[in-house]
């Protein structure tokens, strides 16, 4: 089946921008994206302590076949982020020490593969951020086609070309850059808050005083 090989998107923001973003917490933007937005849990970090965020560079595979990650390559841009719709299979890594090694090349922030990985060690030592379903020793075939800068799937959630994603030990959240002038004001308002509660409980309140719940024989 032919490839589907589309250019990126040509209103990139400014990377100032982006970095702002990799500061706030995945938790913070699930929640002022109304606990939407996050990966499933099943997507985790290669290696931990790594942050990233940047704009989706996506790439559907077909199962077991890794061709098109190879020509999605070819259109990165400094700054993406490379995401993975490989149908969720984990019994053939579609990504491995060679393609990781090229994205790095290629300045790429971080890889998503909602799929299989293998070449663990050097992944995890390349310091590019890289999430998986799994990882499996099985390597893939290079024989179908698929599609670059299409709208995929990752982790249960939609990513389209473009889209904001950010990612830390907890996983990764998506959104629309349309989106992100709002959502930054939630979420640096839900930071200070955050901040002001940890300050109440340095005071010595408990965190049922500080969120006003009800007495124990009120709940249910």
């Amino acid at each position: 089946m032919a490839l589907d090989l589309r250019d990126a998107p040509t209103d990139l923001l400014d990377p100032a921008e982006l970095e702002i973003w990799r500061t706030i917490p995945t938790a913070v933007i699930s929640d002022d994206l109304n606990r939407t937005g996050a990966m499933v849990s099943a997507i985790k970090p290669v290696a931990p302590g790594l942050t990233f965020a940047g704009q989706a560079l996506t790439i559907r595979a077909f199962v077991g076949d890794n061709a098109a990650p190879h020509y999605g390559l070819t259109k990165a841009w400094p700054g993406c982020v490379i995401v993975v719709d490989a149908r969720g299979h984990t019994e053939t890594a579609i990504w491995g020490g060679l393609l990781h090694y090229a994205a790095k090349a290629r300045g790429a922030a971080a890889v998503i593969i909602d799929g299989a990985i293998r070449d663990v060690a050097e992944l995890r030592e390349s310091g590019l951020p890289a999430y998986a379903r799994a990882n499996v020793p099985n390597g893939p075939q290079k024989a179908w086609g698929g599609g670059v800068n299409v709208s995929i799937q990752c982790g249960g959630v939609a990513v389209n070309p473009g889209d904001i994603l950010v990612g830390d030990d907890d996983g990764v959240v998506v959104f629309a850059a349309a989106q992100r002038h709002d959502l930054l004001k939630k979420c640096q308002a839900r930071i200070a808050k955050e901040t002001d509660i940890l300050r109440q409980i340095d005071a010595g309140k408990s965190t049922v005083e500080i969120m006003e719940m009800p007495a124990p024989d009120q709940l249910g």
